[in-house]
């Protein structure tokens, strides 16, 4: 096990800079998910963690020692692709324990280290089988396998559920989390998915544009976001955002839209006049007396709850609910929003007040 220390980290491609100056601290078995959308540099600055792409500025060390001119295989690192990258003509059992016959480790111990890793993976049964007679699920617990008989210091999870459909993808979180808690090992994880980031990760580094907006355990991200991009990512469904301007009514302060609705708020947030964006999360809304008129859209139940597309004047808004209901769109329901939950943001920095 090891701690990762990324420094002031960029990386260019001819004079397009595409990761401007990251730091980013991993603690000695730290499970760390970094997220964000499509493009915005997660998985550039994993494969510079890894060594599968330059360093243009700054440095990256791993245990201690900085890194940026080892190469990859001396890095003492693991890393499972989003493709799986086995060989179609080799065993499950020939497929993990490749690396180390390449480094002619003696066959008794590759044995020994294969049959850990599949009991640890419930792989067991498989080592006799090929690649095209596993399923995806059973594939990528393979391709898992064959980075734990390495025992390196920092397992690298490049998108690795990105292939697998929706019920796998669940059962294959809970597999990685119970494999990180049994082993201890520091990970780095990437995924494009908010959900795997909340209910896998220790820490979270969410990033936009090739920089690092906020850093934090997943709770701390979801209760208190410092900005407009991180409250809209982190948490789903994502955050209403309604635009507006802070107003006192009666010695409190208010917060009003530009379509005029009046949304309540918990304490000073803000100077009365100032252009703001109210944030409230779907799940922190419910129905009942003394609410907010709102004209429904749309209805999407789920069975145990249901998802309210609706209108605040001008605005629209998204509800969660337990109730299952028979409104039907075109018709109002009253919305009631509790303003313990209300975030508020500088409507021109995009920075929390």
């Amino acid at each position: 096990m090891a701690e990762v220390t990324v420094r002031k980290v960029e990386k260019r491609y001819g004079n397009v800079p595409v990761i401007h100056g990251v730091d980013v601290d991993i603690a000695d078995g730290e499970f760390v998910v970094l997220v964000g959308p499509s493009g915005c540099g997660k998985s550039t600055l994993l494969r510079m963690i890894a060594g599968l792409e330059a360093i243009s500025g700054g440095t990256v060390s791993i245990g201690g020692r900085v890194v940026n001119e080892i190469p990859p295989k001396d890095r003492d690192i693991a890393m499972v692709f989003q493709s799986y990258a086995l060989y179609p003509h080799k065993t499950v059992a020939e497929n993990m324990g490749f690396s180390l016959k390449i480094k002619g480790r003696p066959k008794a111990e590759i044995e020994a280290k294969v049959k850990r890793a599949a009991d640890i993976l419930d792989l067991g049964k498989l080592l006799g089988r090929y690649p095209r007679q596993l399923s995806g699920g059973q594939r990528q617990r393979v391709a898992m396998g064959r980075a734990i008989v390495r025992d390196p210091q920092v397992f690298l999870f490049d998108e690795p559920l990105s292939n697998l459909d929706a019920k796998l993808r669940v059962a294959m979180r809970v597999e990685i989390k119970e494999l990180h808690q049994r082993l201890g090992t520091t990970i780095v994880y990437v995924t494009h998915d908010q959900i795997e980031a909340m209910t896998m990760a220790d820490k979270i580094v969410v990033m936009k544009d090739g920089r690092v907006e906020q850093v934090g355990k997943p709770l701390d991200l979801y209760d208190n976001p410092g900005n407009v991009f991180v409250a809209g990512f982190i948490g789903s469904p994502a955050m209403n955002f309604i635009k507006g301007k802070i107003d006192t009514r009666d010695g409190q302060q208010i917060f009003v839209s530009n379509s005029g609705s009046v949304l309540p708020l918990a304490g000073a947030r803000a100077q009365p006049g100032q252009p703001v964006i109210y944030g409230i999360r779907p799940e922190h809304i419910d129905i009942g007396p003394g609410g907010l008129p709102a004209r429904v859209s749309v209805l999407e139940p789920t069975g145990s709850e249901t998802q309210v597309f609706a209108k605040l004047g001008e605005d629209s808004i998204d509800a969660i609910v337990k109730d299952r209901l028979t409104v039907r769109p075109g018709e109002d329901l009253m919305l009631r929003i509790d303003p313990r939950h209300a975030h508020i943001f500088d409507a021109k920095t995009s920075a929390r007040v």
